[in-house]
């Protein structure tokens, strides 16, 4: 018998999974660059928060624009600060340039993966990522993840570390705030391991056997009610050090 699995139903798209994107603040992005303006200049009108980011949003309004374009926040920053943007832009907190004109060791965020799509890497609050080399038509950037991305020159970051660091280290306390922090991105709260779960919900689940372990791997064509865990992995196992 089929299993109505949970990354199933979230796939839906129904309302109980839909991100209730008509209370976010609107779309971040870095500004749209202009071929005859090397250098565009904005001002912080407001620091707000959208529950759809975690990390404190500014509005700037650039060259005396009645439009304001809505940014990520770095750390230090504050009303009436000015942001620029172009490759003659100077390096600082808050300044957005080409990968090609950062210096190497410089922490950036939001960093473009194609030239001209707003940033798309770096963008959780206390993140960052440093330029650590530049070759012929390529700059690595270590990730806050520690692996090292290549990128076109042409991407262009934000210079500085996104704010609202620390904001893991107070904990919760107690399941109801858990619970309201989720529901405000519509997250699926709590979380039910698939061993507990019984056997027509989960491939998992179930107590018949005293060994309630099943194997984590599903072949890549298995039907759609068992494919959990890795789906056909490359490899399993215990990664082991070979010996040189």
């Amino acid at each position: 018998m089929g299993k109505n699995l949970i990354q199933q139903r979230r796939g839906r798209g129904t309302s109980v999974f839909r991100a209730p994107s008509h209370r976010y603040k609107g779309k971040v992005s870095h500004v749209a660059m202009k071929l005859d303006i090397p250098v565009m200049s904005g001002v912080i009108k407001d620091i707000s928060h959208c529950p759809g980011h975690s990390s404190p949003l500014v509005e700037v309004s650039f060259n005396d624009s009645s439009e304001r374009i809505l940014m990520i926040a770095p750390e230090g920053v504050r009303v009436g600060d000015v942001i620029s943007a172009g490759e003659e832009a100077e390096v600082k907190v808050g300044n957005i340039l080409p990968l090609k004109n950062v210096p190497i060791g410089t922490d950036i965020y939001n960093i473009e993966s194609q030239p001209g799509d707003g940033g798309k890497f770096v963008r959780s609050s206390g993140a960052s990522a440093k330029v650590m080399s530049k070759s012929k038509g390529k700059v690595f950037v270590m990730l806050p993840s520690k692996k090292q991305k290549e990128f076109h020159p042409g991407c262009r970051a934000s210079i500085g570390v996104v704010a609202g660091g620390g904001r893991k280290e107070k904990p919760f306390y107690k399941a109801g705030r858990k619970y309201h922090a989720m529901k405000a991105k519509n997250k699926y709260y709590p979380k039910t391991s698939a061993q507990s779960m019984n056997a027509v919900d989960h491939p998992f689940g179930g107590s018949s056997s005293s060994n309630k372990g099943r194997p984590t791997t599903a072949p890549r064509f298995a039907p759609a009610g068992r494919k959990v865990g890795m789906i056909s992995p490359r490899r399993t196992g215990r990664k082991r050090r070979s010996r040189d």
